[in-house]
């Protein structure tokens, strides 16, 4: 069954527009609260944001929805994806709520949706709510948003969550952290200063517009350039929710989620901690990992299994498998014996371990990972029609496919929060990956470019 508000990252569009307008949110909210009161759930609901202009308003009338279908709530105020998730998994609360678009510009802004496990919800469930939202869209509802007042005590649970993973301290360690303008603005410092380290913290003053402008984990050109002058032993970066992170290395290298996922595997695979399910050390990335990762985690003799883009399907794989280790390249990076999503903070966390634990830097901890070429072109389409019902784009691809003879992946899919197709190929020759990625990408915009 096909959902028509919720992506894969939860109901994102533009603020002010449908379906993030004034009335639709709070129609969110009261459907969130009557699909809690047929399920049997009377408990509080945690309601978390970042830092976008909109985002008050939008947790406002979201937080009025709920209080007409007689469920309360508890605002963190500014808190990460995965802050919410953890107090909503720690606590009495029945779901969690995160105000964000994540890593879009500000005038978007996006609804997550967490289960009291801490996991985003099933498809099953976020259909079950689509219904209800229809049903009261139908029925017509005026909005009656309700002012909120922060609750710190949330914020301060998850920092000590993190804190008290990692014993030890980062003492010693000069670290530079790229805040995005987002939710981890205030927390990351504060966090990576409580455990020792020197810390300078750039792009942390957010405005309600400045939110990913320029910084963070899409655009390290600015953190990249900083490194080179500071001396730090690392750099962190974040998107604007902070359930991602990647990292510059001390000679300025881009270590991203595939190598995170490389860095973290092997040293959790020396300590005894990577094993799956039966035994087989195991690691879960999706579709756009990158052949290089697979190839260096088989030389450890480590498994990689893929899926579907999606950190939440990367998650259900990992509990289907009991694996302990999963992520995307774009840097949300799982680590379930800590979170139930991809935590940029806990990730930081994670890899400064390895570097203390190995006494090594980022740039020798990721010298054995060969990357092959490869090319994402996005493509704005007008629809989303099947891709085997596109001709000239199934054409290209199987043209495509033949001419690398195996040696080489291509992948074509829809973006599941933005009108965009996604065409993703990688091989051993730059030229051929930009040729056919180009020609494939011709092929869908003749179809149904927008």
């Amino acid at each position: 069954m096909e959902r028509h508000l919720f992506g894969t990252d939860g109901i994102r569009g533009v603020a002010g527009s449908y379906p993030l307008d004034p009335q639709t949110t709070f129609i969110i909210g009261a459907a969130l609260g009557a699909w809690l009161r047929k399920n049997n759930q009377d408990g509080a609901v945690a309601i978390g944001m970042d830092t976008r202009e909109s985002s008050t308003w939008i947790a406002e009338h979201v937080t009025g929805g709920l209080a007409e279908q007689g469920i309360g709530t508890r605002f963190a105020g500014l808190i990460t994806t995965p802050g919410v998730a953890y107090v909503t998994r720690q606590g009495s609360f029945s779901l969690g709520v995160m105000i964000s678009a994540s890593h879009n510009p500000y005038q978007d802004n996006g609804i997550k949706v967490i289960g009291h496990s801490g996991f985003k919800l099933p498809d099953a469930a976020e259909h079950e709510i689509e219904r209800e939202i229809f049903d009261l869209l139908d029925r017509g509802v005026t909005p009656k948003p309700l002012a909120l007042q922060v609750d710190e005590g949330l914020d301060a649970e998850y920092l000590n969550s993190l804190a008290n993973s990692f014993p030890g301290g980062l003492e010693g360690l000069r670290l530079l952290v790229d805040c995005a303008n987002g939710a981890a603005s205030k927390l990351a410092p504060e966090l990576l200063r409580r455990l020792g380290a020197d810390v300078t913290a750039i792009h942390c003053q957010p405005d309600g517009r400045n939110i990913n402008l320029n910084c963070g984990s899409l655009h390290l050109d600015a953190l990249r350039e900083k490194m080179s002058g500071l001396g730090a032993d690392a750099g962190i970066a974040f998107d604007g929710d902070a359930d991602r992170a990647l990292f510059v290395s001390k000679a300025g290298k881009v270590i991203d989620g595939d190598a995170v996922m490389l860095i973290t595997g092997v040293h959790l695979h020396g300590q005894g901690r990577l094993a799956a399910a039966g035994g087989k050390p195991v690691v879960v990335a999706t579709v756009m990992s990158n052949l290089g990762l697979e190839v260096a985690l088989k030389s450890h003799g480590i498994e990689m299994v893929r899926t579907p883009v999606g950190d939440k399907y990367v998650l259900e794989e990992m509990v289907r498998r009991g694996a302990a280790l999963g992520g995307e390249q774009s840097g949300h990076i799982i680590f379930r014996e800590y979170a139930t999503m991809g935590d940029g903070m806990l990730t930081a966390l994670r890899v400064l371990d390895v570097m203390r634990s190995t006494r090594q830097g980022l740039d020798e901890l990721s010298s054995e990972f060969r990357v092959f070429p490869q090319l994402l072109v996005n493509v704005r389409v007008k629809e989303r029609k099947p891709l085997a019902e596109l001709p000239r784009v199934q054409n290209a691809i199987r043209e495509a496919e033949a001419a690398f003879g195996g040696a080489g992946r291509v992948v074509v899919r829809f973006s599941g929060t933005e009108p965009l197709a996604r065409v993703m190929i990688e091989a051993g020759d730059r030229a051929s990956v930009e040729t056919w990625c180009q020609r494939i990408a011709g092929a869908i915009r003749e179809e149904i470019g927008a």
